[in-house]
């Protein structure tokens, strides 16, 4: 009788132990198939759609995205175009941030005519007259995040778009001071001025 109950016993072990490991080999495996699938981001959607360098971009929700406006004006002392931002629900990082998607947070690519011009971690920059030749140009502003992935919102980036057109060398004098007024006064998405030094018009 007793070798009896030692057998159902030690059964009975197997049994738990058996049942203990397939529970902990099940575990892990679950965790094995989680750790291969895509993680959620922290912050939106990351889509497959990319810039034109290959930058994905990253989906959020139209009430809670920042929003950018830019500004250019021709510089009243050099040659050259003054650009100013103006951004809502947005803070520039300082260089060196963890390259981490946080909300309303990051830097902007400046381009010209589609091409990166310059990474920006604030408002103020300033184009040199000599980047921008005679004719009509288009600068644009996207925001990305510090993982210098692209603010979207409905699939398209967050940014916004002037234009600038250089003309030829006008008067100078008094009629290119009356010019540069003139040009100071135009819209905010629209800038023209002259491929001379000081010519605005």
């Amino acid at each position: 009788m007793s070798w009896t109950r030692v057998f159902l016993t030690a059964l009975a072990a197997c049994v738990l132990f058996g049942a203990l490991l397939v529970g902990a080999t099940g575990c892990g495996s679950d965790e094995a198939r989680e750790d291969d699938g895509v993680k959620p981001s922290p912050v939106g959607k990351v889509l497959e759609d990319t810039d034109e360098e290959g930058r994905h971009y990253r989906e959020i929700d139209k009430k809670d995205a920042p929003k950018v406006a830019i500004e250019i004006q021709p510089d009243a002392d050099s040659d050259g175009w003054d650009v100013r931002l103006t951004v809502h629900d947005f803070r520039f990082s300082p260089a060196g941030t963890r390259k981490t998607a946080e909300p309303g947070r990051g830097h902007a690519l400046l381009r010209l005519d589609g091409r990166p011009l310059s990474f920006l971690r604030g408002p103020d920059h300033h184009i040199a007259g000599g980047l921008v030749p005679r004719g009509t140009h288009q600068v644009s502003v996207r925001l990305h995040a510090d993982d210098d992935t692209v603010w979207a919102v409905d699939g398209e980036p967050v940014g916004s778009t002037a234009d600038i057109t250089v003309s030829d060398p006008g008067p100078t004098g008094t009629e290119s001071a009356k010019a540069k007024a003139r040009a100071r006064a135009r819209a905010k998405t629209t800038a023209t001025a002259t491929s001379g030094p000081g010519t605005h018009k």
